[in-house]
């Protein structure tokens, strides 16, 4: 018997662009500063020409102490690192004059602090300081911003005008909640997405984060952020590219280690798993999530992956687990993957099916349930190789061998927009994502992007 819920991709008209959302916030509104490392303070400034500061300070009571504060004069912002009494300083010289701020900021997002002016309502960084690479050179005189101690005092220093838990300047890597059958879990007929919220530079200013989608409206609020602790490794993380999935009596969230990931520093990336009650509302408001390990065989097809990441799990009516997911041959040669076992906590449990090796630059896969059976949607990005079955930009329609057996009619924006049905009264959506920027030309690659919402294009 057909599930009812399962989509007829034969039958999926051409979708096109509707609609594009990017709730741009440094200080996420309705939220307090807590004890992970994504913190924001803004001040509103009298004049662009006056002085100002503005700061967060962290440290355990009767500990060393740090400031971490934007200040302005003449015209100039920069960041001031106060740490146990010794006072440092860190200038852009291309980027710190902005004659025409009206408001002044400090973030951090991981490592990294930032300073910020607001000119006619837009958020630009002047200037920038990574913590973990400092502490890399200088560890007697800088704090461990992931250091759970530390973070505990964290707080907004006394003359801010808001302060809370860092927002984001882009969403990206969306993926439905849903119950352990993939369907979509329901919120008074509100959609719920987990999505990676964008920080000022690479993947370790990004956090996960939850919202409600109106599929009337079109409407996006924000409704939460979830970091992580890791079993290996002491600290408060944002991982991301996170799926969380409702199984009766609990919550599952896979997510991928990308809170602390650097190229040079710590080239590495897994997947892990937190399981929760499910008395705690995990929809709502601050999370901090302790996580095992989620590890999947690595198979005997080419190299072994030297990464994994952006799980997304299902259970099959046979009571099987499916697990889409990400290898990596290197860094950032990628294709998809599929595994299944019988409890996606054990960490023995898990089974390579398939790996489409032949692509190398294929992720942000999600399982749906079609009347063909379970299939696997992904994005095919413009980098990838042009073979049998990886023409670039394109949305791929995999079966559990991972061989194509379709394309979904859709838009493709810039980057690898994670492809994401949703039913709704008015019809099917898509929702994915782009690689526009923002935050200014100081900031690197990582700031991007915006939701692109899609719908059948009209007669």
């Amino acid at each position: 018997m057909t599930h009812p819920d399962a989509w007829d991709l034969g039958a999926l008209p051409p979708l096109v662009p509707v609609a594009r959302r990017r709730p741009v916030a440094l200080a996420q509104p309705g939220t307090s500063v807590v004890a992970a490392p994504y913190a924001a303070a803004e001040l509103d400034l009298a004049s662009p020409d006056g002085d100002a500061v503005v700061g967060l300070a962290a440290g355990p009571a009767g500990g060393t102490l740090t400031a971490l504060r934007a200040r302005r004069s003449s015209g100039r912002t920069w960041l001031e690192l106060d740490h146990d009494g010794a006072t440092s300083r860190h200038e852009s010289r291309r980027h710190a004059r902005s004659p025409r701020a009206e408001a002044l900021a400090v973030t951090l997002t991981g490592s990294l602090a930032t300073a910020w002016t607001r000119e006619a309502g837009t958020w630009r960084a002047r200037a920038v300081l990574d913590l973990a690479e400092l502490r890399s050179r200088e560890p007697a005189t800088t704090p461990d911003p992931f250091d759970a101690a530390w973070l505990a005092g964290l707080r907004a220093e006394p003359g801010a005008d808001r302060a809370g838990t860092f927002g984001q300047l882009g969403l990206r890597d969306p993926h439905l909640v849903t119950h352990a059958d993939g369907t979509a879990y329901d919120d008074d007929g509100l959609l719920l997405l987990s999505a990676t919220s964008a920080g000022p530079g690479g993947f370790g200013t990004g956090h996960t984060s939850v919202w409600s989608l109106d599929p009337t409206t079109l409407v996006l609020a924000h409704r939460g952020d979830l970091f992580f602790h890791r079993s290996d490794r002491a600290g408060v993380l944002g991982d991301h590219a996170t799926h969380v999935v409702r199984d009766g009596d609990r919550w599952l969230v896979a997510t991928s280690t990308w809170g602390d990931f650097d190229l040079d520093r710590n080239p590495h990336v897994a997947m892990t798993l937190a399981v929760v009650p499910a008395t705690t509302d995990l929809l709502r408001g601050s999370h901090v999530l302790d996580t095992v390990p989620l590890p999947t065989p690595a198979g005997t097809d080419g190299p072994a992956p030297v990464g994994t990441w952006d799980p997304h799990l299902v259970r099959d009516d046979d009571g099987t687990w499916l697990l889409a997911f990400v290898q990596a041959t290197r860094f950032f040669v990628f294709h998809p993957a599929l595994a299944s076992g019988p409890d996606p906590t054990d960490p023995t449990g898990w089974t390579l099916r398939a790996a489409a090796t032949a692509r190398t630059a294929c992720e942000g896969p999600s399982l749906l349930r079609t009347t063909d059976g379970w299939r696997v949607l992904a994005s095919h990005g413009r980098d990838g190789r042009r073979d049998a079955e990886g023409a670039p930009a394109t949305y791929p329609v995999l079966d559990l061998d991972l061989h194509e057996v379709g394309r979904l009619d859709a838009a493709y924006p810039t980057n690898l927009p994670w492809p994401t049905l949703a039913r709704t009264a008015a019809g099917p959506l898509l929702i994915g994502f782009d690689s526009t920027p923002a935050g200014g030309p100081l900031l690197g690659y990582g700031t991007h992007g915006d939701l692109v919402l899609q719908r059948p294009a009209e007669a």
